[in-house]
């Protein structure tokens, strides 16, 4: 199937809602990361969410040219092009980007979408988001209008972020201290400026004590029912329930309670990122150590074309990714439920 369109999108997200189960969002930064999470959203008969973040960006034009949009562009025009040999759906998403790169970033790929969308095609990606965290909530709300009506012109989905992540992801670090939970006043205000559907569609990343990075359970204490708090009082000054599409950040090593309850509580995204290196990276260490003398030329000798070939330990790579993709879509119920079934 292809990618999916603007309409198969905004399906995806109201079957996820009203099913109470949600998309894992993997990022990518290479053609065998985007192969591993679309082949294990099919194998869970899922559709998913492919994105990419500003480093992921640079990283996939080259590293001699380190352009974010030139990478994300390829990408988009790569996936594209593979997902039609899937038979689930896929949304491109580009993750975090702070305000000092929207002019390098969002923008620019949002001025293609435009183009498309006015010559009657489809957006190149299905969603955008802005990363307004570090700057005060009136200027993140500001800002997060200005592009809602972006998007909504070029039939695009904006995530904005109310509160803080904490940890460090491509650059954008967030501190560990009460921002990391989101108010009851931070959720009317977001409904008071970017409405609840009327102005364009969004996704809302309401913090709970996220945090981005590696870390053990039980190290921040993640506290999924403020989510529940802010969709209740939101939902009952606008009539709506569940008013907000939610995003769960900083998934990483969250027990599976806590993901069960945010999901309850309207979660239809999750970002998975730093489990998914893991999962890709770990295969490949796995073949390097049993096959010491096969990859390297060791004492004189030639080596192991068949064990030094990419594509031999690059298969396990991909493997063990899209393994963990499966695990992500067992954890957030979206296993079998893909619109292509």
């Amino acid at each position: 199937m292809p990618i999916a369109s603007p309409e198969i999108y905004a399906e995806m997200l109201d079957r996820a809602k009203a099913g109470a189960f949600a998309y894992p969002a993997i990022n990518v930064t290479s053609s065998q990361t985007l192969n591993a999470a679309i082949r294990g959203f099919a194998e869970a008969e899922s559709d998913g969410i492919i994105q990419v973040s500003t480093g992921g960006g640079e990283y996939l034009s080259g590293p001699t040219v380190k352009d974010m949009v030139t990478g994300s562009v390829a990408l988009a025009a790569f996936a594209h092009e593979v997902a039609k040999n899937y038979g689930v759906n896929i949304a491109l998403h580009t993750d975090h980007c702070p305000k000092d790169k929207l002019d390098k970033f969002v923008r620019p790929l949002l001025a293609i979408s435009t183009e498309r969308v006015q010559k009657g095609e489809n957006p190149l990606f299905q969603s955008h988001m802005w990363d307004g965290s570090a700057v005060p909530l009136a200027e993140n709300l500001q800002i997060a209008e200005e592009l809602l009506a972006l998007t909504a012109a070029a039939k695009v989905v904006l995530e904005v972020e109310i509160g803080v992540v904490g940890g460090e992801e491509d650059g954008v670090v967030g501190a560990i201290d009460e921002k990391l939970y989101t108010t009851i006043e931070d959720g009317l205000a977001t409904a008071a400026a970017l409405g609840i559907g009327e102005k364009g569609r969004y996704m809302a990343a309401l913090t709970f004590g996220n945090v981005h990075g590696v870390y053990k359970p039980g190290n921040v204490k993640l506290r999924p029912e403020i989510l529940k708090e802010i969709q209740d009082a939101v939902g009952a000054k606008y009539g709506k329930e569940k008013p907000f599409d939610l995003v769960f950040h900083g998934g990483s090593g969250s027990l599976p309670q806590e993901i069960s309850d945010a999901v309850d509580y309207g979660v239809v995204k999750m970002n998975i990122d730093t489990d998914t290196q893991y999962a890709f990276t770990r295969p490949v260490v796995d073949h390097m150590f049993k096959n010491y003398d096969g990859v390297l030329k060791v004492e004189g000798e030639v080596g192991n074309k068949k064990l030094y070939d990419p594509r031999s330990w690059g298969k396990s790579a991909e493997a063990g990714l899209s393994a963990r993709v499966v695990e992500a879509c067992q954890q957030l119920r979206s296993v079998g439920t893909s619109l292509g079934k």
